[in-house]
């Protein structure tokens, strides 16, 4: 070892050393540098890295010993011989491509040793077969033991510069790996030159074909410039370009591929940077959530790509009328958010939100048609609210969804109550489970008539639960609950069931409406459960009607035709409740085999006063007789209403005009009448709707 480190310290100038030193250095850290690209590719890619780290390696290792050996002082007369010289060249490129070429062809076995071991032998073969052409003044002698130790070193730390690379532990074995081709380098030669003694013999003639000292190091000076700064502006333009790619695949990875409006990603990265800033300690951030009423319906009727064209259209109206401080994401199906810190009042949130609600109304063109949609805003504001990002997305989100109880296109601020409002609901959901099975729920019957003789033709089936605390729990709070959980599955077979059991024991074989939720009709196996109940209670099919809702079928037409057309078969009976309000409802009538056609209140209330109201109705019924299907009128409550359905030749009502919604035992005089009594008359009662969910 001491012989080695005098090799270095005296038997080399200083100044060579340093030059020497900084070649090395500097192409051994490109060369695993680039090593490393090879890693990453494959095919032409990869054939091309290789060859270019060979280059940039082979020429590294060759321009690192002949500068050292400029430095080399051996007291004699000394040159090179031309074709030796190159021919190391040669060697160091080829084999050091070689053996990169074989440590990339594996990514876990000691293939990746071998090919390091192969790169230190080809620093050694550059070593002995340039030292072949050094040519001296007398002769040289070697020591074989230094030789062999020189062989050894350059292996070993050959396999450790590609095992750093290709198996890393940390961060920075990327430059140990460097580190250890330099060591691999110097090793080499130092230890090759450690054994190596010039013997002088002043009759020694020189070559005449010797190159000099001088020339060589020219030669060496532009090789090196030339080689380095290709393979350095080669690693440069490829970390340039792969930096832009990250920077694209990051802008991809963090934007709608089909909006190009910022994801949830980006929407949590900006807003996080946002209420991290110095200036959002003092100013407010508004976050606005919404989503697009009917999107589904569009998606649904008229499929994907008019689904797509209204998210691209909504996604360009919101991005235009951005402000500074203002952004947008989607951040799932046609879910919005906007996102506001140049806001300081609840009024100017209430203006941006109303401009996003007058963007997205106005109507969208899609092929020859012209579609409609709107939104409901929910605001939290930042850090009035909450102090987190998921905190505040949730009250946003709760916000939005009052707003949509309260109508279409709304606005509605977050408040602490809509949390003891959400927590009331979902006691509401654990309670009902409970309810039912301590027989909380109980039904009432509203009775349906005939127009002309007032006769009672059947009843509509409708739920209530009396809550011991809470007392009598409206639908309208319940089932919603009930469709959200699930419970409604289980809670609509309990009506069927027990309204069939109720209806089979009735002197007057009436005709009996139940309502059927979406999700029952979406269940392939519900007219089999159909069947059963029916086979279970004993009562005829054709007494029963299922009211289904445009909601209902809409989502997925096919399997609801499938399923209509299977519960037709046993000879049940289908209406179609609240007829009008529905997104397409003459499609919908084309399509499906109703029994019935029930128009919603909402029209039958203004039908005498509104000339609009009073001309939808009377094109249903219009519509209706061309179809040939019944007609029955909800809503019915005053002898007004009764009188212009009569005239335009209704055939059947239902309201608070001939009766409310009562429990059986209210209704055995119609359902079990003597023999010589009659069906009651008409009787204005009190004013109301009837239906399962009110």
């Amino acid at each position: 070892m001491l012989e080695v480190l005098t090799c270095i310290a005296v038997e080399h100038d200083p100044l060579s050393l340093i030059a020497a030193v900084s070649v090395c250095l500097f192409g051994s850290l490109l060369t695993m540098r680039l090593f490393g690209r090879v890693r990453n590719t494959r095919g032409v890619t990869r054939a091309s890295w290789i060859s270019l780290t060979s280059v940039i390696g082979g020429a590294g290792i060759w321009t690192t010993h002949f500068v050292a050996m400029m430095g080399y002082e051996g007291d004699v007369l000394a040159g090179y011989e031309p074709t030796a010289t190159l021919t190391s060249l040669v060697l160091a490129i080829a084999i050091t491509g070689i053996g990169f070429a074989i440590a990339a062809a594996t990514q876990r076995s000691l293939l990746i040793e071998a090919g390091g071991a192969l790169v230190g032998g080809g620093i050694a073969a550059m070593h002995y077969v340039g030292m072949s052409g050094y040519q001296v003044q007398g002769h040289l002698e070697w020591n074989q033991t230094y030789v062999v130790a020189s062989l050894i070193a350059g292996a070993v730390f050959g396999a450790l510069a590609t095992s750093r690379v290709a198996r890393p532990v940390t961060r920075f074995c990327r430059y140990g790996g460097g580190v250890a081709l330099v060591l691999a380098i110097a090793s080499t030669h130092f230890i090759g030159m450690t054994a190596v003694t010039i013997v002088p013999d002043a009759s020694a003639a020189l070559p005449a074909n010797m190159l000099p000292e001088s020339v060589l190091t020219v030669v060496l000076m532009l090789v090196t410039v030339l080689i380095l700064s290709i393979g350095s502006m080669t690693y440069v333009i490829d970390r340039q370009s792969t930096k832009s790619a990250v920077e694209r695949y990051r802008q991809l990875s963090l934007h709608d591929a089909l909006t190009g409006l910022p994801n949830r990603s980006a929407f949590v990265e900006r807003l996080g940077h946002m209420m991290e800033a110095p200036a959002a300690r003092a100013d407010r951030i508004y976050i606005l959530s919404f989503d697009l009423d009917r999107f589904k319906e569009i998606n649904d009727v008229h499929g994907h790509a008019a689904g797509d064209h209204v998210l691209r259209i909504a996604a360009e109206r919101l991005g235009r009328r951005l402000r500074d401080g203002e952004f947008v994401a989607r951040i799932g199906g046609d879910e919005f958010i906007a996102v506001t810190s140049r806001l300081f009042t609840h009024a100017e949130a209430e203006q941006m939100a109303a401009r996003i609600i007058r963007d997205l109304c106005e109507p969208i063109g899609w092929e020859d048609m012209t579609l409609a949609i709107g939104t409901s805003i929910g605001i939290s504001v930042f850090p009035d609210n909450a102090a987190t990002i998921d905190d505040l997305l949730a009250q946003a989100d709760t916000a939005m969804y009052r707003a949509k109880s309260i109508g279409s296109n709304q606005i509605c601020f977050y408040d602490k109550s809509m949390d003891q409002a959400a927590r009331e609901r979902s006691a509401l959901a654990m309670d009902m489970r409970a309810g039912l099975e301590r027989g909380e729920f109980m039904l009432y019957f509203q009775q349906q008539n005939n127009t002309q003789t007032g006769e009672v033709v059947g009843f509509e089936v409708l739920l209530r639960w009396l809550h011991p605390k809470r007392g009598l729990v409206s639908p309208v709070e319940f089932i919603p609950i009930a469709e959200r959980t699930g419970f409604i599955m289980e809670l609509g077979d309990w009506v069927l069931r027990r309204s069939c059991q109720e209806a089979v024991k009735w002197g007057n074989p009436l005709r009996i409406a139940v309502n059927v939720a979406p999700k029952q009709l979406a269940n392939a196996n519900f007219p089999q459960h159909v069947r059963d109940i029916l086979k279970e209670t004993g009562l005829a099919p054709e007494r029963l009607e299922l009211e289904i809702t445009e909601s209902g079928i809409i989502a997925d037409q096919q399997n609801a035709l499938s399923i209509i057309r299977q519960l037709k078969a046993i000879g049940v009976k289908i209406a179609m409740d609240d007829y009008g309000t529905g997104y397409s409802s003459l499609s919908t009538l084309q399509l499906f085999p109703f029994d019935k056609i029930k128009i919603d209140r909402g029209f039958i209330d203004s039908v005498v006063e509104n000339r609009q109201s009073a001309a939808i109705v009377r094109s249903t019924l219009i519509l209706a007789q061309s179809l040939n299907i019944p007609v029955l009128a909800e809503g019915v409550e005053n002898a007004e209403h009764l009188r212009f359905l009569q005239d335009e030749g209704c055939e059947q009502v239902q309201g608070y005009l001939y009766g409310k919604p009562q429990p059986l035992s209210e209704l055995q005089a119609i359902v079990n009448p003597p023999a010589s009594e009659e069906q009651p008359a008409p009787d204005a009662g009190e004013t109301g709707k009837g239906s399962l969910a009110a």
